[in-house]
């Protein structure tokens, strides 16, 4: 009989759910977003986030479920992701979980959202017939986390380096929300960086004493806002701003159309430090730890096209793993992936399991 998992995600700004069969073969993905809602603001707002999880949950649970035609006696368990993320967004995918395990009598699987990330990839590279080898190098690059593990198996992490102030991806909207580029502003800086020239902008890279896999990108991003202060921007950053008051994404041709050509060059430097930053990261991360044969990438700025170029033409000597644009960024499909391993050792959760908006994978 085919061992079938129901996961939701609920960690940050997006209502996921999902049903996975056997491992690789997904029955149906829905993913609602939330991203109309938090563009006014620029950013996630907790507590609207939450409000939209408890909205969202239930129909998107339910069609989950009808996609894949399947009916709650179907289920052989139920995940969903216990951290990191927003603590009231957590709490309501997590609660929902809870409450179909206690209704069923199917058991309930924890997840770290970190260790999905991890998944997908993995979940992906078998479809493929090519298993992702082991130990790998993970890299997971999102708005919310920056962190290089090694992956010694599934499920067995130690973590080698991390980011000591802002995500790679919180950098990236900011730097776009300072620019009047609106939010989430990561993917706008992708698509017109290949129009500037990465050196034309000279940025800095931070050295930093201890561990010298840590990341940093708080001083990239106070770069960025000093030499936009020295460049008399605020026109240009008001024209940006009004075109999105329209409440329509601009096309690419519209946004170049409001952006000079020294703004393109500063989206160009900006992204190319942050991409040589992580690059580096990798490099010694594989130098220093000889024995890995995989490197996965993921993470929602695993979507960045100028990312996966050089990471995949850099010399690092192993294969590299992305995952596909849609399961880089937050979705249930991850959560399941990482729950089968965890369902075939009967790592099980009770139903007091709290939500841990800091918790860490290793």
């Amino acid at each position: 009989m085919p061992t079938r998992i129901l996961a939701i995600e609920s960690s940050c700004d997006e209502t996921a759910a999902a049903v996975i069969e056997d491992e690789t073969r997904i029955l149906s993905s829905l993913v609602a977003s939330q991203f109309p809602v938090h563009g006014k603001y620029g950013g996630v707002v907790p507590e609207l986030a939450s409000r939209e999880h408890l909205r969202a949950i239930v129909p998107v649970v339910r069609e989950a479920m009808e996609r894949a035609s399947l009916g709650w006696k179907d289920l052989d368990a139920v995940a969903a992701t216990s951290g990191p993320g927003l603590a009231g967004s957590l709490l309501v995918g997590l609660t929902y979980a809870k409450a179909i395990a206690f209704a069923t009598g199917i058991p309930l699987i924890a997840v770290n959202h970190i260790e999905g990330h991890i998944h997908a990839v993995i979940l992906e590279a078998r479809q493929r017939g090519n298993p992702v080898e082991f130990p790998a190098l993970a890299l997971i690059v999102s708005g919310g986390h920056t962190h290089m593990y090694e992956a010694q198996e599934a499920g067995v992490y130690r973590l080698l380096g991390r980011t000591r102030d802002d995500a790679a991806g919180e950098a990236f909207d900011k730097v776009a929300k300072l620019l009047g580029f609106g939010y989430p502003g990561g993917p706008v800086i992708d698509q017109l960086a290949p129009y500037g020239d990465p050196h034309g902008v000279r940025f800095t890279i931070a050295h930093m004493k201890g561990n010298a896999l840590d990341f940093s990108f708080s001083g990239l991003k106070t770069a960025v806002l000093r030499w936009v202060e020295s460049h008399d921007m605020a026109g240009e950053i008001e024209v940006r701003k009004r075109l999105l008051k329209n409440g329509v994404q601009p096309s690419v041709e519209e946004w170049l159309s409001v952006t000079p050509q020294r703004t393109r060059d500063l989206l160009a430097s900006f992204q190319g430090t942050v991409i040589e930053e992580l690059l580096r990261h990798a490099s010694r991360a594989a130098e220093e730890n000889d024995g890995v044969r995989s490197l996965i990438v993921s993470g929602g700025v695993a979507c960045n096209s100028g990312l996966r170029a050089a990471v995949t033409q850099a010399a690092t000597g192993l294969p590299v793993f992305f995952p596909t644009a849609a399961l880089s960024t937050d979705n249930a499909v991850m959560i399941a992936a990482a729950a089968f391993p965890k369902f075939r050792r009967g790592e099980f959760a009770s139903l007091d399991v709290a939500a841990e908006p800091n918790l860490a994978l290793a």
